[in-house]
């Protein structure tokens, strides 16, 4: 404290400036809290212990509703870093550009195998998360969010595929 009250009124209003700029900006580069938000998914079946290969919401009966409680899902545990509607400002990957090169392709039996690497490769990275260096670059989230939740997770991110 000595220290910045001895500091302070030799800075002046630039240096002051640029003292309050770096302290925001340190705040805004934040995350804030990460700490996984639970996700109700009540209203869908339970898909069991063993992890399922495919989503079993892309399509058929529980698709709306996996629908729904994606999007609130996402917007509680996932948005911080990959960005609001999936949109990402640059910090973590954009999650709507996931399986884009699957779409893409014309003979099925490759289309299949692209989505069925990338639910692996989604499914592997949220449950166990990523590192690089020791330093964590996603946090794991199984034993947090339910297989039902992930996948519903997944469902949303495939709706948002594409999208601008």
């Amino acid at each position: 404290m000595v220290f910045v009250s001895s500091f302070l009124p030799k800075m002046g209003v630039r240096g002051l400036l640029a003292l309050a700029l770096v302290c925001g900006a340190s705040v805004a580069l934040a995350h804030g809290d990460v700490t996984p938000q639970p996700v109700d998914t009540h209203t869908l079946p339970k898909l069991g212990d063993k992890w399922l290969e495919d989503n079993p919401y892309s399509s058929g009966p529980q698709h709306d509703e996996a629908l729904r409680i994606g999007a609130s899902g996402y917007n509680q545990n996932c948005a911080r870093c990959h960005g609001l509607e999936a949109i990402s400002g640059g910090i973590a990957p954009d999650l709507r550009k996931l399986d884009d090169e699957c779409v893409g392709y014309a003979d099925d039996a490759k289309k299949k195998a692209c989505f069925k690497e990338m639910n692996d490769y989604f499914i592997s990275t949220v449950r166990h998360g990523r590192t690089r260096d020791g330093r964590v670059y996603m946090p794991p989230f199984e034993g947090m969010l339910s297989q039902e939740a992930l996948w519903s997770i997944k469902t949303y991110l495939e709706s948002r595929r594409g999208a601008e």
